[in-house]
């Protein structure tokens, strides 16, 4: 090589170097892309908050009820039409006070790995048995509450039928027959301009005090994001118990507008995030 081209070599180099040095300040000075910034909550708001609770449990009518009336807040209920039977005059004053009321199946089909389940698991359903179990929920729930559900809870969080190389999702079935269906003990809030809404993520807040909500709640205002709280017996703090008090408080916090939360049933903010999105 000559002296001449060598020269030229070693300057293209160095240009080199200079260029990508500079991109790379560039890179490490711009700002992180936005995530999930394009979604507009009504009025300004930074994020959405739904309670709900499972099962149609004795203390949601007895317990809850009034303590919801006292809080000004309207909530979502997943029933089993069995349990609901049994405090039926409180379901209807549930549904009275303009709470929802959505469907949870007819008989609570779990993994047959919970001992509570194993005469009634999933691995032993087909996809026909779980239509006939999501539509006998509804229609039971129509008969006895008069109100038609339009979202779904997944029992135990759950989404198949059947085991191993048969193992189906059902969750094709709820996309025909729910606006929203909710999932359990996931980890995370929903991206509302992301998140798949017959799979909506669930947050359980049973055995919660009030400064481990808020925690949740202030994460999802900083992203932008609809935290769907999930429940089952309403009293003091325990197992499956979620705490009076933290209700109430998050309930307050979440009315004050200077945290800029919108409060609201499951159908509400799902019905709203359908229709930002375009969707049918």
């Amino acid at each position: 090589m000559s002296q001449r081209n060598s020269a030229i070599l070693t300057v293209g180099r160095w240009i080199c170097v200079i260029v990508l040095g500079l991109a790379g300040t560039d890179l490490l000075s711009a700002p992180a892309p936005e995530t999930g910034g394009k979604f507009q909550w009504p009025a300004g708001k930074r994020a959405a908050v739904s309670l709900s609770f499972d099962d149609a449990r004795f203390s949601q009518p007895e317990v809850g009820l009034p303590l919801l009336e006292k809080c000004g807040v309207k909530a979502t209920f997943f029933v089993e039409p069995r349990n609901a039977k049994e405090r039926l005059e409180g379901w209807k004053k549930i549904v009275a006070a303009g709470h929802e009321i959505g469907n949870h199946t007819q008989t609570h089909p779990c993994t047959g790995n919970y001992a509570f389940s194993l005469a009634n698991a999933l691995e032993d359903y087909t996809l026909d048995r779980m239509a006939k179990e999501l539509d006998g929920g509804s229609a039971e729930i129509e008969r006895l509450l008069g109100v038609k559900p339009k979202t779904f809870a997944y029992p135990c969080g759950l989404k198949f039928v059947g085991r191993g190389r048969d193992v189906r999702s059902y969750v094709p079935l709820i996309a025909d027959r729910y606006l929203v269906a909710r999932g359990y003990l996931d980890e995370a809030a929903n991206d509302p301009a992301f998140c798949d809404l017959a799979q909506a993520m669930g947050t359980a807040f049973d055995d919660m005090d009030f400064p481990q909500m808020q925690k949740i709640v202030d994460q999802a205002a900083k992203e932008g994001r609809w935290v769907i709280f999930v429940g089952h017996e309403i009293g003091k703090k325990g197992f499956q118990v979620t705490d009076t008090a933290a209700i109430e408080a998050l309930a307050k916090y979440a009315k004050d507008p200077a945290n800029g939360l919108w409060l609201d049933t499951v159908e509400s903010i799902g019905r709203y995030v359908q229709q930002q999105r375009g969707e049918k």
